[in-house]
């Protein structure tokens, strides 16, 4: 199939790489961990700054797991980190689960983490993912869902941020509410056995709150999100300044606290 060109929402500014640079296997991954076993050979797909991947790798090891990305940049770091821990049965390699460079029946496991909402042809992406597994080999894949994210005390400037990120991910052919459908999608993509959790992140201390709100400022105003927000005319400068203001204020209110809600999904491949 031919290869869309898709916008990645975030961009892959240092307040964006460095929040997703926090994420470990036993957190993003925790619904797919049980079904993993020393030998597997596992693809994680837009794998980014490689936290997760490195937790996986450890999971099968000594099987091969391979993650691809399509930003050289953020490979480089996935690199580096893996270098880090002496890490042997992980390569990370640039590639888009659209065209993946493997054949079919590749791989015991197939990962994905916060991929599809940004995609324009998710339900197409699935299908190549259970394309590259071996019959019966599995699926994880988990997706925030931005409508059903809370926090308190209620701001109209974080409402309204909310609008203008669900408003750019649409303009850009993805899904801020992705989570939602990720049942539905992995129906259509033609996998068995399907099991859909959730989980959430919550911040509700001090320093929780402020790292979190402190990203999204800088984010709004900085990150490819600000550059698409006016680019479309979604929202001008000046009130993504506000917008801004008013996470760092709500970051730092005493009783601030923010939920973001994920759903997970397994599947596997027809025998």
């Amino acid at each position: 199939m031919d290869q869309p060109a898709e916008t990645y929402t975030h961009g892959h500014h240092e307040s964006v790489v460095s929040q997703h640079a926090r994420r470990t296997a036993a957190d993003a991954a925790a619904f797919l961990l049980p079904h993993l076993r020393a030998g597997m050979r596992l693809l994680d797909f837009g794998c980014g700054p490689g936290s997760i991947t490195a937790g996986l790798a450890e999971a099968v090891a000594p099987g091969e797991v391979v993650a691809i990305d399509v930003v050289e940049e953020v490979l480089e770091q996935a690199r580096a980190h893996a270098t880090a821990r002496s890490m042997t049965n992980v390569r990370f390699e640039s590639g888009s689960i659209y065209k993946p460079a493997y054949g079919e029946g590749s791989f015991d496991v197939v990962y994905g983490h916060q991929v599809l909402q940004h995609l324009s042809r998710p339900v197409d992406a699935l299908r190549q993912a259970r394309w590259l597994l071996r019959p019966g080999g599995v699926l994880g894949v988990r997706e925030a869902d931005y409508g059903a994210m809370t926090w308190a005390p209620a701001d109209q400037r974080l409402t309204r941020f909310f609008q203008v990120y669900a408003e750019v991910a649409r303009r850009n052919g993805g899904n801020a509410n992705a989570g939602r459908e990720l049942r539905g999608w992995l129906v259509e993509a033609g996998f068995d056995d399907v099991t859909i959790t959730t989980s959430t992140w919550t911040f509700a201390d001090p320093d929780a709150t402020q790292r979190w709100g402190d990203s999204w400022a800088q984010r709004v105003t900085e990150s490819a999100l600000a550059g698409h927000a006016i680019e479309y005319g979604i929202a001008t400068r000046e009130e993504l300044q506000e917008i801004a203001v008013g996470w760092r204020e709500w970051a730092r209110w005493p009783t601030a606290f923010f939920a973001v809600v994920h759903v997970e999904g397994l599947g596997r491949r027809p025998h």
